[in-house]
This record gives structure tokens, C-alpha cells and sequence, in this order.
């Protein structure tokens, strides 16, 4: 039997995490204090899913960020600026190691790659399993209810489409999908390690909370969110965490 602490990991785990995460920043620091780490820095917005995801995956990390907020909803992302940064004018870009990295799976993988992170497993399978349900959220969910499709869709129908409607629909629609999915036991996406998967979850329970969808519908889900949502490191990415002053 597995013992598992307050916020969903298993004790050991927790551990290992905490005392990986602390002699990790501790070394960081010294290493930062000699010049020798170059500064990270995210390009993002407050509530984009795919920056969202790389605030989580950083503070999972322990690797200290700088961010720097474009503005979508006032149109920062098609900016000279951004542009250079992200020629799709999109969030995010992660300014890393002396290069900038877009798109947010991608950027998921290099970090894993790079830090040994565990948000993929070690064998084939796995890997294999955790990209299926990180896409089914982030390929399959997210790109019909980004901002831009939606005030599209939005102006075409002329007002007979509402936002809500359309963001109800469609996540309602893509999470009746990835609920029979999530088959594996354990207590999150992929068994009783945090993967990609979760990380992309996280997100889109944010978004499906802001636009109303009845999550009743979906108790596989909602159980692996309430376990996520309270590892600090997640609850420090939350978009009330980092929101711009009013």
C-alpha cells in the first residue's frame, strides 16, 4: 500500500521532490550568484492554457522564472515586439539555455529532456499514452475554443452564437472524450507520477470552470483535478496567482 500526502503524491515522492526541488534552487542560486545561468523568461498571457501549463511545469521544476505578460485581449500578441519572439503571434515563448522555444508541448518535451523531469515516462508505452491524453486536451479541446476561433465564429453567426455556448459545447464535448481514457489507476493521469498529461489537464478545468460546463458529467476528471490543484506548485500557476492588478 502506497501512502500518499495531502496533496495527492505519494509520500516517498513527496520526499524526493521537495529535497530534488531545494538542493536544485540552492545550486541555481550559487550557480546565478557566479553568472553562470542564463535568465528564463515566459512570454505569456494570465489565462492562456498553454502558458498556464509551462507556469506549472517550471514551478514543478523549481527553476526560477521571469514573466513577461502579453496582453491577448488587447492585442500584444501581434505586436512588432511579440512577433519577433513568436512569428505565429501566440503565446508562449520561452526564452531558455540562449534560445526561444514556442509552442507549449514542445517546450513541455525540452524541459523533460533537458531536466530529467518525468513528464514523460521512461518506456514506450507510456510515452505513448501520456502524449495521446496531453493531445486529446491540447489538440483536440483547446485550438476550437482559442480566443481568436471563438470571436470569429462569434462575428460570422452574428450574435446567434454565443462565447459561453460555443465554449460549453466543445469542451463539454472533448472531455466526454478523455473521461473513458483515464483508465489507469493511481491517482493522476498516468499512475501516481505527475506527467504532461496532468499538466495539461490543469488548464483545461480552469477554463471549463470559467465557462460553466457541469463537470458532473466527468468524475474521473474532477477527482485527478482535486488531487493537482492543491500541489503548491500548481496552485502557484493559477492564473488568480498572476493576474494583473485591476
Amino acid at each position: 500500500m502506497r501512502l500518499f500526502c495531502e496533496d495527492g503524491a505519494a509520500i516517498s515522492d513527496c520526499v524526493i521532490g521537495c529535497s530534488r526541488n531545494y538542493v536544485k534552487l540552492n545550486l541555481l542560486h550559487q550557480a546565478k550568484g557566479r553568472g553562470m545561468v542564463n535568465q528564463i523568461i515566459l512570454h505569456d498571457y494570465w489565462r492562456s492554457s498553454s502558458a498556464y501549463r509551462l507556469r506549472i511545469a517550471l514551478n514543478l521544476l523549481g527553476l526560477p522564472y521571469t514573466r513577461h505578460p502579453v496582453d491577448l485581449a488587447a492585442g500584444d500578441q501581434v505586436t512588432p515586439a511579440n512577433l519577433a519572439l513568436n512569428p505565429q503571434g501566440l503565446v508562449p515563448t520561452l526564452e531558455v539555455d540562449g534560445i526561444k522555444l514556442t509552442q507549449s508541448l514542445a517546450i513541455l518535451e525540452y524541459l523533460d529532456e533537458m531536466h530529467g523531469a518525468g513528464f514523460l515516462p521512461k518506456d514506450a508505452q507510456g510515452r505513448a499514452r501520456v502524449r495521446t491524453l496531453s493531445y486529446a486536451i491540447a489538440m483536440e479541446i483547446q485550438p476550437v475554443c482559442n480566443l481568436r476561433v471563438s470571436r470569429h465564429v462569434v462575428s460570422l453567426s452574428g450574435g446567434a452564437v454565443s462565447t459561453e455556448g460555443w465554449m460549453q459545447h466543445f469542451i463539454a464535448l472533448g472531455l466526454a472524450g478523455l473521461e473513458p481514457m483515464l483508465t489507469r489507476p493511481g491517482p493522476y493521469c498516468h499512475g501516481d507520477q505527475i506527467t504532461m498529461a496532468d499538466i495539461c489537464l490543469v488548464p483545461q478545468i480552469y477554463n471549463a470552470r470559467r465557462w460553466a460546463v457541469d463537470l458532473a458529467a466527468f468524475p474521473v476528471i474532477s477527482a485527478i483535478s482535486a488531487r493537482l490543484e492543491p500541489i503548491p506548485a500548481i496552485a502557484a500557476a493559477h492564473p488568480d496567482r498572476v493576474k494583473p492588478a485591476a
